[in-house]
């Protein structure tokens, strides 16, 4: 009899996994607070995952109500594909039209207004015919806004319309809709991100379902390609040779240590850091043994018995940055309030969806934009101190997960935390090295160092585009969009790590990194087959477009900043 039971039991699992779902009941679902993504057309509510997500509860935000197939292949290990049928709750059928993510803005029709479709019925089947209904949750499009807006997460409302439906394929959306209920306001920023987003959209490929279908049609092939040619094996020779690496830098740091020669130490030190950054984020996406036990647990050790820094921080913050790279709202790769802006965006103080705080635009900020072309490396050369502050907070607050495969890497790391300020802040810093200025050099110098390391973090984005083409915009095309290359020759590749090939990166996430320079020639061919620009620029010439870009926005500030003085003084309210 158990047997029997056992055994009808797993058959109405499978036939509610195999339940043809409504974009009307998956809407409904949205509104009641669940969390759905569209994964191979297959229906996934992850409601109970989200608190042991290794990667963070955000980054499946913000693929809610969306065909996020491409996104989930490329981050995620057979295993844990197969392991996600377990939130299987249905299919779907029709053409899939994606939402705008809740975090990023969406609305949704609850089951009043979606005509008494409960949430049961969404696993059931029993919602009715029409699939499509309206799409409450528009597009993103930060042209027009409120003169009143604060703090609050943008907010728009979607006009009724006949929606052309798309290949799930695709990962795509219709067109967007828009506002029929209230005339907007053209501002001065209003103007400039209209303007940005229309040169983004005649440089590259139109958003129409079926160009930006055959993109995504293109990359999977392209995938497979990869694939086929080895390029997700790892070279552990090149590990080998990297590990001969940090022994040189490390001996070096430790004679000199033992000589007394504190300034050849710290720098030696330093190139330490800045080369073992490298394998963390390699470890950080699976991309060494494609274990994510071990590979956690190589970058644990490096980034934190070693470094000083959270690894499980950096893939929490790192993995929203792969999703939205370069959204003002939600990238926090970019969000350097109230040091740097590389959009005028940054001047309506927006609200970080990642942070979950307003980037106040204040009289401190305003100044340190208006320079902060100037500012950049200076600046850039303490940014390992923001590390350890950001390291610190997601520890001691408990920002990781609790339970699941990795709830013990919160303790693993804080274990590592004290390893390091044991040997480097104890046994280094205060009992080795004599007098306070020689320690003060010491520190300094040895963190110094490391400011290439997050030049070239920087600058794959800050020079890319931040406009937003909506969710019509295919994964691949984004990821071209606001990502560029460095161009280097080969025997360089060790000083960028892999991180001259972001682009690349971006594509192929979990791709050793020894492996990229091989892809390059691959993605190139891509481009030109589907007319994306592949951006590639010098080491130099990468440098002086972010520059450029820091300028131009510092300049805007401060035209901005004259307009409301002139405003102000006659007697002029500003709209």
């Amino acid at each position: 009899m158990a047997s029997k039971s056992s055994a009808a039991a797993a058959e109405a699992r499978a036939k509610q996994k195999n339940t043809i779902l409504t974009r009307r009941q998956i809407e409904s679902l949205i509104a009641a607070g669940h969390s759905v993504v569209i994964i191979d057309d297959k229906v996934l509510k992850v409601d109970s995952w989200l608190p042991f997500h290794p990667g963070g509860n955000k980054t499946i935000q913000h693929m809610v109500g969306r065909d996020a197939t491409d996104e989930v292949h490329r981050f995620h290990s057979q295993e844990t594909l197969a392991r996600m049928k377990t939130y299987q709750i249905g299919r779907i059928q029709e053409q899939w039209i994606n939402f705008l993510p809740p975090i990023q803005g969406g609305k949704f029709s609850g089951q009043d207004d979606l005509g008494g479709v409960s949430e049961d019925s969404a696993f059931n089947g029993s919602g009715g015919s029409d699939s499509s209904s309206p799409q409450i949750s528009a597009d993103p499009s930060p042209i027009f806004e409120p003169a009143d807006y604060q703090a609050s997460i943008r907010r728009r409302n979607a006009g009724s319309g006949v929606l052309s439906r798309t290949s799930s394929a695709s990962s795509i959306s219709s067109v967007s809709l828009e506002d029929s209920h209230r005339p907007p306001k053209m501002s001065l920023m209003d103007a400039r991100t209209q303007r940005e987003i229309q040169t983004d959209k005649a440089k590259y490929p139109p958003l129409d379902p079926t160009t930006q279908a055959e993109i995504v049609r293109k990359y999977r092939l392209l995938h497979e390609r990869i694939q086929s040619e080895g390029l997700y094996q790892c070279r552990y020779t090149s590990y080998a040779i990297e590990c001969v690496r940090y022994a040189f830098f490390f001996t070096m740091f430790a004679l000199f240590l033992k000589w007394g020669w504190y300034i050849p130490s710290a720098f030696f030190l330093g190139c330490f850091w800045h080369q073992l950054a490298f394998t963390v984020h390699d470890a950080g996406h699976m991309g060494i043994t494609h274990d994510f036990t071990i590979d956690s647990l190589i970058g644990m050790i490096v980034a934190d018995y070693m470094g000083g820094l959270s690894v499980c921080w950096w893939k929490y913050n790192h993995n929203v940055h792969h999703l939205v790279t370069n959204s003002p709202e939600h990238d926090p790769d970019i969000e350097h309030m109230p040091f740097f802006a590389i959009s005028h965006r940054f001047f309506e103080s927006l609200s970080s969806t990642y942070y979950e705080r307003v980037m106040t635009y204040d009289i401190f900020a305003k100044f340190m934009i208006r320079y902060q072309n100037y500012l950049y490396y200076p600046i850039l050369c303490l940014g390992r101190f923001n590390l350890y502050r950001l390291s610190w907070a997601y520890l001691l607050l408990g920002q990781g997960p609790r339970k699941g495969p990795a709830w013990w890497h919160r303790y693993f790391e804080i274990a590592g935390q004290i390893f390091f300020w044991a040997w480097y802040g104890y046994g280094v810093v205060y009992k080795c090295i004599p007098g306070g200025w020689n320690r003060f050099a010491f520190v300094m110098i040895s963190h110094i160092i490391t400011m290439p390391l997050h030049v070239q973090i920087t600058l794959s984005h800050f020079a890319m585009s931040t406009a937003d083409l909506g969710t019509a915009e295919s994964f691949p095309q984004k990821m071209l969009r606001t990502t560029m290359d460095v161009d280097c020759p080969q025997w360089l590749d060790f000083f960028h790590g892999g991180l001259q090939f972001q682009a690349i990166h971006h594509l192929f996430p979990r791709m050793p990194r020894h492996n990229l320079r091989r892809a390059q020639k691959l993605v190139q061919e891509f481009c030109n087959e589907v007319d994306i620009p592949y951006a590639l620029y010098g080491f130099i010439d990468g440098n002086k477009e972010v520059i450029s870009r820091l300028a131009d926005v510092g300049r805007q500030g401060a035209i901005l900043a004259e307009c409301q003085r002139t405003i102000v003084e006659s007697g002029f309210e500003m709209h």
